[in-house]
């Protein structure tokens, strides 16, 4: 399951480089086994130089180099280990910077993918989503998905390793390699069947608090006023501190529970090495001399083979623990996005619901057959008590729903997801609720499309506001805080006017848009759109009758019919 997501995630080109960093890891898996083996003779020979004339591959190097004496051979042999070693420690940190580069190189591509896939969600499967939960997987998911990609290329590079060094000492002696492996394996079992299992509880424990850890920082700046005013950051701080403190305590478990293999196989591994010496020293009452050159070699390559055990275990561990980031990512990687055609739609005479129903909640309508014609340049309202389905109904009308039955028509064109695009770049769209990012007013009018300053500035004069930030303020490059903390909240709906006028759209929707301000204010905006909406298309959803008076036609919704 777990490869089977990977490989969906992983692009032709990841796997690629994947099989050449199988291959590269094959011949460094053979350079730590040459690195082994080369230390049993060389101890051999510097022990006892006459090996040099007696031992045939000794005696065949040393004519042909044309030795002078077995020292200056034994001295080369030296020599040749230490640069051999350099080498070797060259290799494997160039192996080391490939696996970091492609493991944390994902970061970029996973975190950017599932951006774009959040953006190319439909509007309906957007408003079910819990926006820290998007933050969290962007940040903090993607992330752990790398690391789950190192631990996973750590494991399969020692893992050649282990083969070529157990092949090696088989070899050499299997009698001991076979009680070296027995006693190991066991104690691997022990380790996978009582540690792991408590390292992925931990990892399920990691997911549960950092995303309580994210919704609490996410409701408490979002409603900072309303937390000062009840006074209870007490309270507030309590939950945080659960949830903030359940995420460092599952990050010292794992932390804790990852170190325990290393040092347990390290203590039972050398014990038993220990053991075989002081076993064949009683076996035999006198020094072992004769063996030391297996001896060593057995313990190097023990020193070299209880790392590779304990990354490949901690490499589980911590694939266990970041299981649940592959699962999430996964998962908001293969949600099924919009696929928007570019067809161009024209709008020169109507807009037509015909039958148009909707129903969030299967067999729970909030529209039911509604028509309703609107020519262009009328000026028309939509009214209703809450929850009778406004606001639905201009999400269908702007073609951020699609109907589950009827259709909604432009001109002789039905709105589909082939021309879809197009026909909401002809709408400019006022919410009731106005976000402002923090960054200048310029920025937030123009709202991620190219600058152009003298529109901008032609905009926000429509929106009756120019003079005011040029007079008070620094003009089109005022900041506005977050939320538009900085200005009133009058303000903030001229600039929303602004950034709906920019690119000149020839339907203008108001969503309850002045709801939240007093009358004068609402009676001075409304005059304004108005007077900006004479050559457009508007349509106004709203409470007050004041906000409609100037309105050609009035609709009226009860329980999602028209009335």
């Amino acid at each position: 399951m777990l490869i089977h997501k990977l490989n969906n995630l992983l692009t032709k080109r990841d796997k690629q480089f994947l099989i050449g960093l199988l291959i590269f890891s094959i011949f460094i898996s053979m350079m730590e086994t040459i690195g082994i083996s080369v230390v049993m003779p060389f101890i051999a020979v510097a022990s006892n130089f006459a090996l040099v004339k007696t031992n045939h591959y000794y005696k065949i190097i040393y004519q042909f180099l044309h030795f002078k004496s077995e020292i200056n051979f034994v001295l080369a042999f030296g020599v040749v280990l230490i640069f051999f070693y350099i080498f070797r420690s060259g290799i494997n940190l160039f192996y080391f910077y490939l696996l970091a580069r492609f493991s944390q190189g994902r970061y970029h591509l996973l975190a950017y993918r599932l951006f774009e896939n959040y953006l190319g969600l439909s509007y309906r499967d957007f408003i079910e989503r819990n926006s820290s939960e998007i933050n969290k997987a962007i940040i903090n998911e993607a992330a752990n998905l790398t690391n789950l990609l190192s631990a996973l290329l750590f494991m399969m590079s020692e893992v050649f390793v282990i083969i070529f060094i157990y092949s090696l000492m088989i070899y050499v002696n299997w009698k001991i390699t076979f009680l070296l492996t027995m006693f190991l394996c066991l104690n691997a079992f022990f380790l996978i069947k009582v540690i792991s299992p408590r390292i992925k509880k931990a990892g399920h424990e990691r997911v549960y608090h950092q995303q309580r850890f994210y919704e609490i920082i996410s409701k408490s700046l979002g409603n900072f006023k309303l937390m000062k005013l009840k006074s209870n950051s007490s309270e507030i701080l309590d939950k945080f501190a659960k949830a903030s403190f359940g995420f460092a305590k599952s990050n010292i478990k794992n932390q804790t529970f990852t170190q325990f293999p290393r040092l347990f196989l390290e203590a039972i591994g050398f014990s038993l090495v220990i053991f075989i010496v002081v076993y064949l020293i009683y076996k035999y009452q006198r020094d072992i001399s004769a063996a030391l050159p297996l001896i060593s070699m057995f313990v190097l390559g023990l020193y070299r083979l209880m790392p590779s055990v304990n990354r490949i275990l901690s490499s589980y561990n911590q694939i266990l623990f970041l299981k649940a980031a592959l699962d999430i990512v996964h998962n908001d990687l293969m949600y099924k996005n919009e696929e928007l055609g570019e067809e161009n739609i024209e709008f020169n005479n109507k807009i037509e619901m015909k039958n148009v129903s909707f129903e969030y909640i299967k067999d729970k309508p909030v529209l039911q057959n509604v028509n309703l014609t609107i020519k262009k340049g009328e000026s028309i309202a939509i009214i209703g008590e809450s929850g009778s389905g406004k606001s639905t109904l201009l999400d269908i009308l702007i073609g951020l729903y699609k109907p589950l039955k009827g259709k909604i028509m432009v001109d002789e064109n039905e709105i589909s997801e082939t021309n879809v695009k197009s026909w909401r770049k002809k709408i400019g769209y006022i919410p009731q609720t106005i976000y402002l990012f923090d960054g200048t007013v310029a920025e937030n009018v123009v709202f991620g499309d190219e600058t152009d300053k003298e529109r901008v500035v032609e905009v926000l004069k429509q929106a009756n506001i120019y003079n005011f930030l040029e007079n008070f303020h620094d003009g089109i490059n005022t900041k506005v805080g977050e939320n538009g903390i900085k200005l009133s909240g009058g303000q903030k709906q001229r600039i929303a006017i602004a950034r709906a006028l920019y690119n000149d759209p020839e339907v203008l929707v108001l969503d309850e848009a002045t709801s939240s301000l007093d009358n004068n204010t609402e009676e001075k905006i409304m005059e304004e759109i108005y007077q900006i909406s004479a050559e457009k298309t508007l349509i106004i959803v709203a409470h007050r009758l004041s906000t409609i008076e100037r309105c050609e036609k009035v609709y009226k919704l009860e329980q999602g019919r028209i009335v």
